[in-house]
C-alpha cells in the first residue's frame, strides 16, 4: 500500500524514525529523511536539518519536492534538555512543519505523530492544553514558558499532551481538511531505543519499569514502525483524528486502573 508513494520522515538517524525509514523503503516507498545527524543507513534523499526553530523549518520546506504523499513526525526529544527546547521540537516544531507541508501533501495525504503514553494526562490538564495549543505560530518558546510557569520535569509528557491535543484540532483544521490530509497519531509506551535512558532520568525509574511489567515488555521500534507507515497508506484512509495507542496494552490497563473498571 505504499509503493510509489513519497513519505518525509523526521528522526531517521535512529531508533523508531531509522527503523520506520527503513521499512517504508522495503515496501515501496520513495523515502526523504530529516534529522539533525546523517543516518547511517541509505536513504533516497535525506535533508539535515532541525525543526526547533521556525528558520529551521523554513530551510526543510524549501528543500522539499512539490508534491508529498506523507509527513511522519517522528524526531523528537525525551526532556533532559529542559522544556523549552523540549517543546520546541516536540510540538511547535513538529506542527510549523506540519503545516509548511501540508500544501504539498496530495488531496488525500496523512500526517502521523509520534505522540507517547506520557501525554495520557490530556484531559485532566485540558485547559492548559487548550490554551498552549492556541498560541498560533512559532513562539518564544523560553518566554512562553515562564509565562506559564511551566517546569523543565514537565517537558516531556507536557509537550505528548499539546500534541494530542492538536492532532484531534488539526484533523478538522481547512489547511487539512479541504484537501482531505488525515492527521493522526501513535503513541508508543516504552520503546528500546538509544533514549530510553534518558526517559528513565526524566521520567524515574518507577514510572518505567512499571509501565514495562503492566504489559511485560518494553516495545521495540519494529512494534511502532508499521503502525505508522499503517497509517500513511491508503488503507487507513477513513481514519482520522486518531490516536493509535502502540504500547502493547499499556493505555488500557492504566484505564481500568483509573477508570475502576
Amino acid at each position: 500500500m505504499l509503493f510509489g508513494k513519497t513519505i518525509l520522515i523526521t528522526g531517521v538517524a535512529s531508533g523508531i524514525g531509522a527503523r520506520t525509514a527503513e521499512l517504508a523503503a522495503q515496501l515501496g516507498a520513495e523515502v526523504i529523511g530529516v534529522d539533525v545527524r546523517a543516518p547511517s543507513q541509505h536513504l533516497a534523499s535525506f535533508i539535515q536539518g532541525d525543526i526547533s526553530s521556525a528558520d529551521g523549518v523554513a530551510e526543510i520546506a524549501r528543500r522539499l519536492p512539490k508534491r508529498l504523499d506523507a509527513l511522519a513526525n517522528v524526531a523528537g526529544l525525551s526532556g533532559n534538555t529542559g522544556i523549552a527546547q523540549t517543546l520546541a521540537v516536540n510540538f511547535f516544531g513538529l506542527r510549523a512543519l506540519s503545516e509548511a507541508v501540508a500544501p504539498r501533501l496530495r488531496e488525500g495525504g496523512a500526517i502521523i505523530n509520534v505522540a507517547s503514553i506520557a501525554g495520557y494526562g490530556w484531559r485532566a490538564n485540558l485547559d492548559r492544553a487548550k490554551r498552549l495549543t492556541s498560541v498560533e505560530g512559532f513562539p518564544d518558546v523560553e518566554k512562553l514558558a515562564a509565562e506559564h510557569g511551566l517546569k523543565n520535569e514537565e517537558g516531556y509528557p507536557l509537550s505528548k499532551e499539546l500534541l494530542l491535543l492538536w492532532t484531534m484540532r488539526a484533523a478538522h483544521q481547512p489547511l487539512f481538511k479541504d484537501r482531505g490530509i488525515r492527521v493522526n497519531a501513535v503513541s508508543p509506551g516504552p520503546v528500546e531505543t538509544p533514549i530510553l535512558q534518558q526517559f528513565r532520568t526524566v521520567l524515574g525509574d518507577a514510572r518505567v519499569d512499571s509501565d514495562i511489567t503492566r504489559v511485560g515488555r518494553a516495545g521495540t521500534a519494529a512494534d511502532i514502525a508499521p503502525a505508522i507507515l499503517f497509517l500513511c497508506s491508503d488503507g487507513a484512509r477513513w481514519i482520522n483524528g486518531a490516536n493509535l495507542a502502540t504500547d502493547g496494552g499499556l493505555e488500557a490497563s492504566i484505564n481500568a486502573e483509573v477508570l475502576g473498571f
